[in-house]
């Protein structure tokens, strides 16, 4: 029995195979070692009983995470895992390589994550290069759900949203300044409440005001995350995540912008990310 684990900022798909090749899903929160312990990833996992009791038995378990960019961070997650999964091989590594593996064709190619988080790498099916760094919500992650979140935000409080969307964020949302500043500024999981938004920005997608915000950040995070790659224009580049499927209008607009050769667009790519394991399950 293998368990495998797709994890972002928001959610977790987990997929039990078992010995037949029989395929469950699972879905839980989202686990990420810079936010969370290696005992809170264990009893969140525990408290889930109908997931955990289906997939306590697994032989083998694949994490793959965003935050898991090195050797400390996946202890953390792990630590955790191997807690309640005392008789697993538990291997765990970065989302990007999951983003990799599910977009992976036979050739090199660029692949990208636009979630919750952005992120890119370039992958030739084995080895797998980063060019600039993910700084994340705070500093970068340009083209997220966090990063629109946190512009629209910013123009609430500014007093810079167009009248329509400013009276329709407060309909729904308030008077807003005390419960922005309390979850950016002193709870946890700031990146994953900025993308809450999405939702309410996409209600305006049809906004001038909405539209030129999608595609100022598709024109970033194709700028600065896929044309650093010196492959750029010469090889395909994929897209995994929630944020690339739904404005994928937005992010074909600014791949011919840039002369960027547009791949695969992935909404989920935790199948995909099966596939692989099972197709190459000897070799891992």
């Amino acid at each position: 029995m293998i368990l495998i684990a797709e994890s972002g900022s928001t959610k977790t798909d987990w997929v039990l195979v078992n010995d037949e090749n029989k395929v469950t899903m699972y879905k839980t929160m989202g686990f990420n070692p810079f936010f969370h312990s290696s005992e809170f990833i264990a009893n969140e996992i525990q408290n889930n009983k109908e997931f955990y009791q289906a997939s306590k038995n697994a032989e083998r378990l694949y994490f793959y995470g965003a935050g898991c960019s090195s050797e400390e961070m996946n202890n953390i997650v792990k630590s955790g895992l191997s807690k309640i999964y005392p008789n697993s091989n538990v291997t765990v590594d970065h989302d990007l390589l999951a983003c990799a593996l599910s977009t992976y064709k036979g050739e090199p190619s660029i692949s990208c994550i636009l979630g919750t988080g952005s992120n890119s790498c370039y992958f030739d099916g084995q080895n797998l290069r980063e060019e600039v760094p993910a700084i994340a919500y705070v500093l970068g992650d340009e083209g997220s759900g966090s990063f629109y979140g946190k512009k629209l935000l910013k123009d609430y409080l500014y007093n810079q949203l167009p009248d329509s969307i400013h009276k329709d964020f407060e309909s729904q949302f308030g008077n807003a300044k005390a419960e922005i500043f309390e979850n950016v500024y002193m709870k946890p999981h700031a990146n994953v409440y900025l993308a809450s938004f999405m939702k309410f920005i996409n209600r305006h997608y049809h906004h001038e005001y909405v539209t030129e915000m999608i595609q100022h950040g598709m024109n970033e995070f194709i700028k600065i995350h896929v044309c650093c790659y010196p492959e750029y224009n010469s090889v395909k580049t994929h897209f995994i995540g929630s944020i690339s499927k739904i404005f994928e209008k937005e992010l074909k607009v600014a791949a011919d912008k840039h002369g960027v050769i547009l791949g695969d667009i992935i909404q989920k790519p935790v199948d995909n990310l099966v596939n692989y394991h099972l197709n190459h399950v000897q070799t891992i």
